[in-house]
């Protein structure tokens, strides 16, 4: 593997068959044909494809099943025990990607939703105007998710929100990338939408697999967050563009441009409970709520006297008899 990457200008089925061994990745990032005549696509988003890269290679609908269960079984077999797979799918096809998902034994974590601009415009249905991405691991191993990589548990917003368990939500709305006037491929996923996943579900030094590279948008986003990139792309069109592409790519770069979570040290988080920590909860909070405190600012103190966070002392205020 070299400092940008490795990647392979055929079949990605029989090419990680021949070239990559079991158990060796850590993240599949991937987004595969749709079946839908998507060398096609333009008549639908009446779009101009003057700078779309040709070559773009479907699967015929009647053979969609199949090539999805021998691409998953692959992903699956490269997977190492604890990795994690990430599949944008739309509907068309979404529930031979579900089905051969369970068959490949991997284990559901979440559906998510993801919603941005410009969807199909149609007269006489709703507007679709989302994808799928089915998150899913391979069990047997320690799972990689980094809860505040992008925000700290404690960390308030607007209107005392929290700011990470907006961006942990199973509905993403992240744009689609404008690029006039530059070369593309068609449906290539926002650089945004991306690090989201990496961050979440690898760290720095992962390898990171796409099974079908398409413009190398997982590819640049991993190199540029300091991950091992590794994939297929079929596309000779596609693929030469892509390499070059990679060549422009600062390893890291991506890195100077995340914004630093703050994270609060909590020494007594998921700990179980002692009597005398319930004693103390119970005095205490008793004493600030008639020393005129509300109760968020009673909180607030109790988690910084307990090393607890906010809705650990809440569930256990509920379960003591505080009046």
């Amino acid at each position: 593997m070299s400092e940008r990457g490795l990647f392979y200008n055929e079949d990605c089925i029989e090419g990680c068959r021949r070239r990559i061994p079991d158990a060796s990745v850590d993240l599949i990032i991937t987004d595969p044909p749709y079946g839908i005549e998507g060398d096609k696509l333009h008549r639908h988003y009446n779009r101009k494809e003057e700078y779309v890269l040709e070559g773009y290679i479907e699967v015929p609908a009647k053979k969609y099943p199949e090539f999805t269960r021998a691409w998953i079984s692959e992903a699956a077999r490269i997977l190492r025990p604890g990795g994690t797979i990430y599949v944008v799918s739309g509907y068309t096809n979404l529930i031979h990607i579900i089905s051969a998902l369970q068959n490949a034994s991997l284990k559901e974590v979440n559906h998510i939703i993801w919603k941005y601009n410009f969807g199909i415009f149609t007269r006489k249905k709703f507007i679709s105007a989302h994808y799928h991405i089915l998150y899913y691991i391979k069990p047997g191993g320690n799972v990689t998710f980094n809860t505040e990589c992008r925000y700290g548990l404690a960390e308030k917003g607007k209107h005392d929100s929290s700011p990470n368990y907006r961006d942990r939500e199973d509905v993403w709305i992240i744009n689609r990338e404008n690029k006039p006037g530059r070369a593309k491929n068609k449906n290539e996923l926002p650089t945004e939408l991306l690090i989201k996943m990496i961050q979440y579900s690898s760290n720095e030094g992962d390898l990171i697999c796409d099974l079908f590279l398409g413009g190398f948008s997982t590819a640049r986003a991993a190199l540029g967050l300091n991950r091992r990139p590794l994939g297929f792309e079929l596309s000779k069109t596609a693929f030469e563009h892509g390499v070059q592409s990679m060549k422009k790519i600062e390893p890291g770069y991506l890195l100077r441009e995340l914004r630093s979570p703050i994270i609060r040290n909590l020494p007594n988080q998921g700990r179980e409970w002692t009597d005398a920590d319930k004693d103390y909860l119970t005095a205490r909070f008793r004493e600030l709520q008639m020393s005129g405190k509300t109760k968020k600012m009673s909180l607030e103190i109790l988690s910084h006297e307990l090393g607890r966070g906010k809705w650990s002392l809440i569930k256990a205020l509920d379960s003591l008899p505080l009046r």
